[in-house]
């Protein structure tokens, strides 16, 4: 142990004068211990991301095909019109989301931008727009909307004659991250695909590559090199900093932890591991096909509630059709759903000037059974509208009891909870009740009260596809943590 120890030590230093000290940090506001894991800065910010696009717009757009072998010609890249990124970020701000993904370069190898890495790219197109620098374009038009942005770059390539090489990850893959990365330092995500290669065209080759990707992309060295650029930038996939949720349906577990893998994650899972819900807005594929059509604002918005709803990032996927740029019914359905996610849950949603769902917890006089000694921890934090407060009970307590009363009965449909994750995701279970009188209760949405998080919303009547009804007129509304990791602490609730 004593080697061990002197191995720990900085140059110069011996194990003589390594000295403990048995005082205890200085704590004078009684803050919770971290609860481990924890998130990064990185992380915490990709998370308040909540609800963002993925526009799959590329070679695929026009050939038809959703996976392409990487032998299309170039001239097939011919826009109808002149891609107009600015549009997809206007539409799908319309619709409550505050950034988005724009997929650059697909399993085809083909690259919306002038790489110097390839010659498969937009250079090479045909038509009167083809040389539209859709990163630059994308990148640009976020920055003026004040939305996050991000992009998709395949590592798996079916066009370059070096995939499965050496050369390929140094020569073409990196230095394509590191030249995406330079389109904006404040890029929040960089979306990397798990594909391990397969059947392609590879230079001519016309062969079968397979790759450990946990291995051949070497992940740190790009994790390194993008975050030096761009130090916000979580690196979704083969990145490791957020997990897929395990489906693309667009729903997470009614369990969901931020650690581990799939829907439910895992409470055991020993680093951060958020996860992010994936779905297609439209009744196609991933890329625009003529004749597909778009999915109803009300499924949209059942969807939102299980991922976003459940401690889930989302990610919408809303293809450019071949003029570059989203069909009218998609825009349309969009700024729907907008209204919805204003109208029910309070949603500043850009170009909606109407007022929008009352939060009835910022007008309730609220108190709890035990309020945590020392510091600012009191009940009433819930409602501040400051992420960065919350209510907290005593470390040897894992249950707490928080309860909110109105002079009059409120119609009530949604309750909204989260968790300061900075200090680690916590709750376990939770009841939520209600009273129409001031003295007996009823349980609601019980069966879907489990783990918090980050985000979580529940629609009262337990049914997130009708989940609006006729709401429930309370005098009270009680919410229990009945268990939990560490002492339950919760940062923001929102009754409406």
């Amino acid at each position: 142990m004593l080697a061990l120890l002197c191995g720990l030590l900085p140059m110069g230093m011996s194990a003589q004068t390594f000295e403990m000290n048995d005082e205890a940090p200085n704590n004078p506001n009684n803050e919770p211990r971290p609860c481990h894991p924890v998130p990064s800065e990185r992380q915490i910010l990709w998370n308040e991301t909540e609800f963002y696009a993925f526009y799959h717009y590329g070679m695929n757009t026009f050939t038809g095909k959703e996976w392409g072998n990487g032998d299309e010609q170039e001239s097939l890249y011919n826009p109808l019109g002149k891609p107009d990124p600015e549009q997809w970020v206007t539409s799908v701000k319309a619709a409550g989301m505050r950034g988005g993904i724009a997929v650059v370069k697909h399993h085809d190898g083909f690259c919306l931008w002038p790489t110097s890495t390839t010659e498969h790219n937009i250079t090479k197109g045909s038509g009167a727009y083809h040389n539209t620098n859709i990163a630059d374009e994308f990148a640009k038009a976020s920055k003026k909307h004040k939305m996050k942005y991000g992009f998709y770059v395949s590592p798996w390539d079916c066009n370059s004659i070096h995939y499965g090489t050496d050369k390929y990850v140094t020569d073409v893959f990196l230095k394509q991250c590191e030249e995406l990365a330079t389109y904006g330092s404040d890029q929040f995500e960089m979306w990397f695909d798990g594909a391990n290669g397969g059947k392609g065209y590879y230079g001519g080759r016309n062969t079968n590559v397979s790759v450990d990707a946990s291995i051949y992309y070497d992940i740190p060295n790009l994790r390194a090199k993008v975050h030096t650029i761009a130090p916000n930038c979580v690196m979704w996939g083969v990145g490791n900093e957020a997990r897929w949720i395990g489906n693309e349906a667009g729903y997470s577990g009614v369990t969901c932890w931020a650690m581990g893998d799939r829907e439910s994650g895992d409470i055991n899972g020993w680093y951060w591991h958020p996860g992010e819900s994936d779905a297609k807005a439209t009744s196609g594929g991933w890329f625009w096909h003529s004749g597909e059509t778009m999915k109803s604002s009300d499924l949209l918005f059942k969807t939102y509630l299980e991922t976003v709803g459940r401690n889930a990032t989302f990610i919408l996927n809303c293809p450019p059709n071949n003029y570059g740029i989203l069909p009218d019914a998609t825009v349309n359905e969009l700024k729907a759903l907008g209204q919805k996610l204003h109208d029910r849950l309070g949603l500043d949603v850009y170009g909606i000037t109407t007022p929008g769902a009352t939060d009835y917890a910022k007008t309730a006089t609220i108190t709890a059974n035990e309020e945590r000694t020392g510091g600012n921890y009191q009940a009433s934090l819930v409602a501040d509208g400051n992420k960065d407060t919350y209510w907290a009970v005593n470390d040897e307590s894992h249950t707490g009891e928080i309860t909110f009363e109105w002079d009059a009965q409120k119609t009530i449909r949604y309750v909204v909870l989260q968790e300061p994750i900075r200090l680690g995701q916590r709750v376990k279970d939770f009841k939520i009740e209600y009273s129409t009188d001031g003295n007996s209760w009823t349980e609601l949405a019980s069966g879907i009260t489990t783990t918090i998080g980050y985000k979580r919303i529940i629609p009262l009547n337990g049914d997130t596809a009708n989940s609006y009804g006729t709401g429930y007129k309370a005098k009270k509304l009680r919410i229990s943590i009945t268990d939990s990791r560490a002492c339950p602490l919760i940062s923001n609730i929102n009754i409406f």
